[in-house]
This record gives C-alpha cells, sequence and structure tokens, in this order.
C-alpha cells in the first residue's frame, strides 16, 4: 500500500509537473518537441500509476474479482470515486504519452500498432489541447485522492485528517519534479532544457516550503482537537521509531536537506548535474519516507 501510494502520488506529479513545462515553458516553441522534462512525465505517468494499481490488486488478495469495482459505484464511498477517477486517468495518461512520443511513434516498427491513434488525435484540430486540461484535472484528482483514501478511516487520528489530502497532493508534485529530472537527465539528454531544470527545481522549492507548514498544521490541528487525536499526535512525534522516520527521513532529508542545497550549492542558479541529481534523490526518499510513516505510524500511534 505504501509503494501504491507513492506510485499513484509520482504518476499524478509527473503528469502535473510535465503539463505545467509544456504550458509555460514551451508552449510556442516549435524547436522543443519536446523537452525532457515533458517526455519523462509522460513516460512516467502510465507506467507509475500502471505498476501502482497491479500492487494494489495484488495486496486485496482477491485479484480475480477486482473488476467489480469498475462495474459497481457507489458515490459515498472513496475507494469507488477513486477508482472512478483512475479508470478514467490511466486511459488519459497514456492518450498524452502517445502524443508526446509520436515523431518516436513513427519510426518504430514495434509501435506501429499506435499510429492509428496518433493520426485520429491529429485529424481533430484542439483535441490534444483539450485532452491535456482533461489530464491536468485528473491528475489532480488521483494526487487528493491517495489522501482521502486514508482520511476517511475515521478510527486512526493521524489517518483521519482533511490536510492529509493536500499534503499528499503536494508531496506528489514534489516527487513528480525530482522524478521527471532525474529520468528527463538520464534518458532524453537530447532534448534536455536547462531553462526548464531551473523552472522545476524553484517550482520544487516553492512546493518544500508549503510542505513544512502543511505537517505542522496537521499535528497542531490533532493537539487542539484534544482527545485521542492529541494523544495519537504526541506518540506520532515522539515514537521510539517512526519518530526518527519522520524527523530525521521525512523532515531531515526530504524537506531541509533539499533547502540546503538550494541555498549553497544551486544558489546564484549554477546548477551542477550532481547537486540536481542528489536533490531530486533525496526528495523521493522522503516522499517514500513520509508514505511509509503516515500509514504505519497512523496504525501504531492510536491515542490508546
Amino acid at each position: 500500500i505504501v509503494l501504491y501510494l507513492f506510485l499513484a502520488g509520482l504518476s499524478a506529479g509527473s503528469v502535473m509537473v510535465a503539463l505545467l513545462v509544456k504550458w509555460n515553458r514551451h508552449e510556442n516553441n516549435t524547436r522543443s518537441i519536446w523537452d525532457a522534462m515533458v517526455k519523462a512525465g509522460a513516460l512516467i505517468g502510465p507506467i507509475a500509476i500502471c505498476i501502482g494499481l497491479f500492487l494494489l490488486i495484488a495486496d486485496l488478495g482477491k485479484p480475480f474479482t477486482f473488476y467489480i469495482l469498475l462495474i459497481k459505484y457507489n458515490f459515498l464511498s472513496v475507494m469507488s470515486l477513486g477508482v472512478l477517477f483512475l479508470l478514467i486517468y490511466t486511459p488519459f495518461a497514456f492518450l498524452f504519452a502517445i502524443i508526446i512520443f509520436e515523431k518516436e511513434i513513427e519510426n518504430s516498427k514495434i509501435l506501429a500498432f499506435l499510429k492509428p491513434v496518433t493520426k485520429f488525435i491529429r485529424s481533430f484540430s484542439g483535441i490534444a489541447k483539450k485532452m491535456e486540461y482533461i489530464l491536468f484535472i485528473l491528475a489532480i484528482c488521483v494526487g487528493i485522492y491517495t489522501g482521502f483514501l486514508l482520511s476517511a478511516v475515521a478510527k486512526l487520528p493521524l489517518w483521519n485528517t482533511p490536510i492529509l489530502p493536500i499534503l499528499f497532493l503536494l508531496s506528489g508534485f514534489s516527487s513528480g519534479i525530482a522524478a521527471n529530472i532525474l529520468i528527463g537527465m538520464w534518458f532524453f539528454k537530447g532534448s534536455l532544457n536547462k531553462d526548464s531544470i531551473k523552472y522545476l527545481l524553484m517550482l520544487d522549492l516553492r512546493a518544500i516550503f508549503f510542505e513544512i507548514p502543511i505537517l505542522f498544521i496537521l499535528f497542531i490541528g490533532m493537539y487542539f482537537e484534544g482527545g485521542i487525536s492529541a494523544v495519537a499526535a504526541s506518540q506520532a512525534l515522539n515514537h521510539e521509531y517512526f519518530g526518527k522516520i519522520l524527523w530525521i527521513g521525512v523532515i531531515g532529508i526530504g524537506l531541509i536537506v533539499p533547502i540546503i542545497i538550494a541555498a549553497t550549492a544551486l544558489k546564484n542558479h549554477v546548477y551542477k548535474p550532481t547537486f540536481i541529481v542528489l536533490n531530486s534523490l533525496v526528495v523521493l526518499v522522503g516522499v517514500v519516507l513520509l508514505r511509509y510513516y503516515i500509514v504505519y505510524a497512523g496504525q501504531i500511534c492510536i491515542g490508546a
């Protein structure tokens, strides 16, 4: 479940990041078809969500009855709404990848079966742009849903908070930035645009500065709620094992280290590949540990 929550957030974040780069950095530049950061997001989006869904289905223990969720919906159920979002989001993520990698598809024999899809999209003027807007909204829904999935459990104070969906959306967005930078630099050097890397690093820094107060509000809210919520907050912050995961892993490695790197090695816009990669890796580690901490500390630190 931890890996599923991470991969779903990563997929949504990568797609959102790719679309933002495409719209804000290269929309009017036909020579950038397409930037490494856009290609990376188009690749990560569908792959990450498919792996995550496979892990989720396997974890349910009854993989051959999963199809029931696809044909029977309860719109008062968070799980059911999440399945609906994923059912629509996943094919849109694949279509976005097909659009971005149209040139590669045209020149590939293995992917020749996708050529009719690219021709169909080209035949309708403006359809690609509308699909991008819909995909962006769906990505936000998927990113938020990973938090709502846990927050719907009323008996666990660390889960049952309206802050969790926002925290998961922000951290998923941050992981998408980090992953797009890593994959873009590794696999798509030919279309690498340094301006996009600078844009994303600054965007990631802003996301981190939002995550820190959101985490603070999460625990302050539990504390002022009183009762078992306040006790659970104290337990989660001071737990012998999970407390270290939070303070050292999530806050120290995942949030403080990227700020230090940005303030030192990447200051004055001197973007060195080694520190860019390091920055991206610590962000991803922090996001994974955040999911791990919330899922497991939430089940142990219950205020009892």
